[in-house]
């Protein structure tokens, strides 16, 4: 499961045409805190995972399944 949440988490943003960089700042996280997480090194809080929903205009249910 923890695989489909890190993949997801990139798509879209990838799909929504942001840089990592970008959308770390925009969830107000550090860079190095997205990579952990996009590589599967780390795992956001529920709280973290809410503000990257919103600012990928998903819901939760779509990052984690």
């Amino acid at each position: 499961m923890f695989t489909l949440l890190v993949n997801n988490i990139r798509d879209y943003r990838i799909k929504k045409g942001l840089s990592p960089k970008e959308f770390a700042e925009r969830v107000n996280i550090s860079l190095s805190h997205l990579r952990k997480i996009e590589r599967g090194a780390g795992t956001p809080s529920l709280k973290l995972a809410v503000r990257i929903a919103k600012e990928l205009d998903c819901k939760l249910d779509d990052l984690f399944f």
